[in-house]
C-alpha cells in the first residue's frame, strides 16, 4: 500500500485514524502497531512475519546489551541485523559476483526484496548502539518498541527516525488541533509533490532512458536526466514530507529529511541537505566510530571513501550503486583537499552550476544498472551520441516547458516564502525555529492555508484516479 493510493488515502488512513482517536491513552502504541502491521501485510503478507522477528530480535538484544554493558553483546546484536538485511538485499549480488569472478555456476535465490527493509534494520541498529552508548533508554515494553520500529508513516522509505529523537513522545505524548490540521497541511503537500510533480515529470525519463542511448541527441539527454533529477527529489522528499505530515497527525515529531538541496553550491553542502537522516546516520554510526577526522587527513580521506562505499551499497545490491558512491566520494574527497575554499570564491551561479551538474551526472550511474548504458547516456550528454537535437527533442522541450518550469521552481525556498507572505506569518520569519503548528494563523491566512490544502488534496486525487504510472522510487531500497 502506497500512500498515494485511493486504498490509504479513503480507506486505511481514516479507519487508522479513528481508532487511533478513540482508543484511550495507554493502548494508542498498540492501535498504531496493529495498523502498522496491518499496513506493511498489505504489500508484504509473507514478510511482515520478518518484521516481526526482527522486533524480537533487537527488543532481546537492547535488553542483552544493557544488562551486559560489553561489545559483544552490541557486536552480535549488529551482525544479526546484518546478516538478516545481506540476506535478503544482498545474497543474489554477492552470488553473481562470485559467478562472474569464478567458474562457479550458483543458482541465484532471486528472493523479493522486502520493502522498507534497509529503513527498518538501520533504524533498529541505531537503537542498539544508543542503548549501548546510554544514549537511548532500554524499551522494557515490546509494544511501544515494536511501534517505534514498525511506525507506519516512515516503515518503508524514512526518514530513519532514531530512537532518541522521539523517546518522549513514544511514551507520552499530546494531540491538539493544531498540531493535526500542520500534519494534514504537510500530507498534503506531499502528496502534491509526488503525484502532480514526480509523476508527471518521471514519463518524459521512462521515454528517455528506453531510447536507443547510442543515437540520443545532447539536448534529449539533458532533458532526460532533468527529468529524473527533478522526479527523484519529488517522489523522495513528497514521501518525506507525507511522513512527517502522518507523523504530526499521530503526535510526533519526525526529522526533516531534504532542505532544498538542488540550492547548493558544493557537492559537501549537498549532502547536507539531501536525505539528510541517512547521512547522519553513517557519520554517528560509521564514520565517527571509525575515527572520522580525529586520526588525520590520510585516515579521514579513508573514512569518507568508506562511508561513501557503503553508502552506494545501502541504495541498492548492484555495481551501478557502488560507483554512484565512490563518484561522490571522489568530489568530496577533490572538496576536502582542495575545492571548498576555491568554491567559496566564485559567484553563486558558478559553483552553483557546478553542483547541479555533477548530481546530475551521478543520477545518471544511479539510475541505469547497465555500465555499458551508462557510459553510452554519459557520451550523448557531452555531444558523442547523436547529434545534439532532433524532432523528439524539440517535441519533449516544449510539450513538458511548463512542468520544467514548475518543478524547477517548487525544488527551491521560494514556494515557501511565498506561502509565508501570503499568511502574513510575520512571526515564524522572526523566529524561523517556531513550530508552524505552534503559530496562531487566523482568518484570511487560515482561510488561505485551508483551500491550499483542499485544492491540493482534491487535484491530487484527480490525478491518482486517471493515471496507474504512480511509482515510488526509494521502495527499492
Amino acid at each position: 500500500m502506497v500512500f498515494s493510493s485511493i486504498s490509504f488515502l479513503f480507506y486505511f488512513l481514516p479507519v487508522a485514524l479513528g481508532l487511533y482517536f478513540l482508543a484511550p491513552g495507554k493502548i494508542k502504541n498498540l492501535v498504531l502497531l496493529i495498523a502498522s502491521l496491518f499496513f506493511y501485510a498489505w504489500g508484504e503478507p509473507a514478510y511482515v512475519l520478518l518484521m516481526i522477528a526482527s522486533i524480537f530480535l533487537n527488543y532481546g538484544a537492547g535488553r542483552l546489551i544493557a544488562a551486559r554493558r560489553d561489545r559483544l553483546s552490541l557486536g552480535l546484536g549488529i551482525a544479526a541485523n546484518l546478516l538478516i538485511l545481506g540476506f535478503f538485499k544482498y545474497a543474489d549480488f554477492l552470488i553473481g559476483t562470485l559467478n562472474t569472478l569464478t567458474p562457479l555456476d550458483i543458482p541465484l535465490l532471486e528472493l523479493p526484496l522486502p520493502i522498507g527493509i534497509s529503513f527498518y534494520t538501520f533504524q533498529a541498529m541505531s537503537y542498539l548502539v544508543d542503548v549501548y552508548r546510554k544514549d537511548a533508554k532500554l524499551q522494557t515494553n515490546l509494544i511501544d518498541f515494536a511501534a517505534y520500529i514498525a511506525m507506519f508513516p516512515q516503515l518503508i522509505a524514512g526518514p530513519i527516525v532514531r530512537l532518541r529523537s522521539i523517546e518522549d513522545k513514544l511514551h507520552t505524548r499530546t494531540h491538539t488541533l493544531n498540531g493535526f490540521a500542520h500534519g494534514a497541511r504537510r500530507f498534503a503537500v506531499g502528496l502534491g509533490k509526488k503525484v502532480l510533480i514526480a509523476n508527471n515529470i518521471g514519463a518524459v525519463w521512462d521515454q528517455v532512458s528506453v531510447s536507443d542511448l547510442s543515437q540520443l541527441p545532447v539536448l534529449t539527454a539533458w532533458i532526460g536526466i532533468a527529468a529524473f533529477t527533478l522526479q527523484l527529489y519529488f517522489d523522495f522528499s513528497g514521501y518525506s514530507d507525507m511522513a512527517i505530515g502522518l507523523g504530526k497527525m499521530f503526535g510526533f515529531d519526525f526529522p526533516e529529511n531534504f532542505r532544498h538541496p538542488y540550492e547548493s553550491r558544493s557537492i559537501t553542502e549537498f549532502w547536507r541537505r539531501w536525505h539528510i537522516t541517512l547521512g547522519s546516520w553513517f557519520r554517528e554510526y560509521v564514520y565517527i566510530p571509525l575515527g572520522g577526522n580525529r586520526k588525520g587527513l590520510k585516515i579521514q580521506l579513508l573514512n569518507i571513501a568508506i562511508v561513501w562505499m557503503l553508502t552506494g551499497l545501502w541504495h541498492g545490491a548492484s555495481w551501478n550503486f557502488v560507483l554512484w558512491g565512490l563518484f561522490f566520494a571522489v568530489f568530496l574527497l577533490l572538496e576536502k583537499v582542495l575545492l571548498l575554499k576555491k568554491l567559496e570564491k566564485l559567484p553563486r551561479a558558478v559553483t552553483h552550476l557546478y553542483t547541479v551538474v555533477v548530481v546530475m551526472i551521478s543520477w545518471v550511474i544511479f539510475s541505469i544498472e547497465e555500465p555499458g548504458r551508462i557510459a553510452s547516456y554519459l557520451k550523448a550528454m557531452f555531444g558523442l551520441g547523436g547529434g545534439l537535437a532532433d524532432s523528439q527533442s524539440l517535441y519533449l522541450l516544449t510539450s513538458n516547458l511548463v512542468l520544467f518550469l514548475i518543478a524547477a521552481v517548487g525544488c527551491t525556498h521560494f514556494p515557501a516564502k511565498l506561502g509565508r507572505f501570503l499568511i502574513k506569518d510575520r512571526e515564524r520569519g522572526r523566529h524561523a525555529r517556531i513550530d508552524e503548528s505552534e503559530l496562531g494563523v487566523t482568518g484570511g491566512g487560515l482561510i488561505l492555508q485551508n483551500l491550499w490544502t483542499l485544492a491540493l488534496l482534491v487535484a491530487s486525487t484527480g490525478f491518482i484516479i486517471a493515471s496507474t504510472y504512480n511509482p515510488f522510487l526509494y521502495f527499492r531500497f
